[in-house]
């Protein structure tokens, strides 16, 4: 059985409980050596393989994991984050199926909800947002034509940026040309969740230099939007006028 686990932002006690009892029972793991703690490593058996995905080819990681069964292993192949998100998990289902592998999914607390937690906001603010946006800048890695930053920056909803901090300058100018006005709020949380977390805030001209003279060109998330802000409405699930399934109005 292949076992798709969600390692967390960083954090080792940000693992989920299923997470951390497949790792202490697997025979294989197959981990993101560029991007999930090793410290996570720590909770496998002492005789446990370890190989790291980040100098494998996409064949080579499936024929561990093939080995692996074949031999009666259990094989945790642990993702950074949760692994529905920027995880490339659909290419290794696919080869898996066709194989004729076994697998689940267990997923994961992802950075997206780390760096919020680290700048300590809510993206969907009564009067402010009820949409977050999570995407990426295009790089070396296209989007789709109607996923374009600009496009999306449109809605002028809280947004979430993955792989994108390398490219800081060019995402803050497609944001504005979007419809995001200069003096919209911005954040940069490197490492969320990670001992070495930092937490740049700026706006979304302003944000660019801030991380460029801080040395932040990776492994960070990018934040955006007026939830990052002061003015928002309270909401109307505690509200003493307002009445639902399990409360009348009061007032």
């Amino acid at each position: 059985m292949i076992h798709f686990v969600g390692a967390g932002p960083g954090a080792p006690d940000l693992i989920t409980l299923r997470g951390a009892k497949l790792l202490a029972r697997a025979g294989m793991v197959i981990y993101a050596g560029s991007l999930v703690n090793p410290e996570l490593l720590n909770g496998t058996p002492a005789d446990c393989e370890i190989y790291n995905s980040a100098s494998m080819t996409l064949d080579e990681v499936i024929e561990k994991m093939a080995d692996a069964d074949r031999r009666g292993l259990e094989v945790v192949r642990l993702h950074t984050g949760d692994p529905s998100i920027y995880g490339a998990i659909r290419e290794q289902i696919d080869r898996l199926k066709a194989l004729g592998v076994a697998y689940d999914i267990t997923p994961g607390v992802s950075s997206f909800c780390a760096a919020a937690a680290a700048v300590e906001a809510e993206y969907t603010l009564p009067s402010v947002s009820q949409t977050l946006i999570i995407t990426r800048m295009e790089g070396r890695t296209p989007v789709p034509p109607g996923e374009k930053l600009a496009s999306l920056a449109s809605h002028g909803a809280s947004m979430a940026l993955f792989l994108s901090s390398g490219l800081l300058e060019e995402t803050c100018a497609a944001l504005m040309r979007g419809g995001y006005a200069p003096d919209t709020p911005a954040a940069v949380v490197y490492k969320a969740s990670w001992p070495e977390q930092k937490v740049l805030r700026g706006d979304v001209s302003t944000i660019a230099a801030m991380a460029a003279e801080a040395g932040v060109r990776s492994t960070a998330l990018i934040l955006v939007g007026g939830f990052l802000g002061e003015d928002y409405e309270l909401s109307k699930l505690y509200d003493a006028s307002f009445s639902h399934g399990f409360r009348k109005a009061s007032r």
